[in-house]
């Protein structure tokens, strides 16, 4: 099943004038059923907004940086065969889970991003929220052993500006209403 976001990319530009803004469509939020997968007591847009706990822009640019909304896959592989689905989770550490564009798979690419996070979190404690952020999208590229100081938090990552262009990304989706 796809999820819906293989749509970012090129094509984002055009979304609110072509497609209608997303903003202005009604929507009920998350069924009691649906909100009951993360164990709430309550369903509507309460629930649909607590089960994201990540910023959807952000996700949307690793996205986006990481396989191009899925244009630069081929039969949902990336990196050589090493990259599996729209965020590319490295299956030499990680086991693939679910389809390239499925709910499963973005489930999977968002805990493993959350646990760099965390990870950044406590071997940088000094660090404010958003530098702490910023290490874990650098290390979901390339591993938290591998920050060493925020100055050069890309020092090692993927083209040497990863956590930047990643964070780049999403203040343009964010500015664009994603």
């Amino acid at each position: 099943m796809g999820y819906g976001v293989s749509i970012i990319g090129n094509y984002t530009a055009a979304l609110p004038s072509r497609y209608g803004d997303i903003t202005r469509v009604s929507a009920s939020g998350a069924s009691e059923k649906t909100s009951q997968q993360d164990r709430l007591g309550y369903s509507g847009v309460e629930a649909s907004e607590k089960m994201c706990g990540i910023d959807p822009a952000l996700i949307a640019a690793i996205i986006s940086r990481e396989s191009r909304a899925g244009n630069a896959l081929r039969n949902g592989w990336g990196d050589h065969g090493n990259g599996w689905g729209l965020m590319q989770v490295d299956i030499r550490y990680h086991q693939k889970e679910g389809d390239w564009d499925s709910e499963e798979h973005l489930r999977q690419a968002t805990g493993i991003l959350i646990h760099f996070i965390k990870r950044i979190q406590n071997k940088f404690p000094n660090w404010s929220r958003e530098q702490q952020l910023k290490g874990g999208i650098a290390a979901y590229n390339m591993g938290d052993g591998n920050v060493h100081s925020y100055e050069n938090v890309d020092a090692i990552t993927t083209g040497k500006d990863y956590s930047n262009d990643v964070v780049a990304r999403a203040k343009w989706y964010k500015r664009n209403g994603y």
